[in-house]
């Protein structure tokens, strides 16, 4: 197995096979994430990413600025502190 990917009778347990490709383990963390006050804005910020994954090229640049003022500003109401100052930059070029 890949390096952090435990094998359990030959089912993958990796938390992107639990929570992120299972769509039963990814709605329970979804949930989670969304009813703990700690965790809600990592939650949103997840579900926000989905959504611009989703949208036409020509609303990605106001799609991506809405997402870094909503989550990646200090002091925002869903600033997600957590994420590192290489997660946050915005693209270059």
């Amino acid at each position: 197995a890949p390096p952090g990917h435990a094998q359990d009778g030959g089912q993958e347990t990796s938390f992107r096979w639990q929570c992120v490709e299972q769509p039963i383990g990814k709605l329970l963390f979804r949930r989670f994430l969304e009813g703990s006050a700690e965790f809600a804005a990592a939650g949103a910020l997840w579900a926000e990413i989905e959504a611009f994954e989703q949208c036409e090229d020509a609303e990605r640049e106001a799609a991506a600025k809405k997402l870094r003022s909503r989550f990646f500003t200090p002091g925002g109401s869903e600033h997600c502190g957590f994420l590192s100052a290489a997660a946050t930059a915005p693209p270059a070029g």
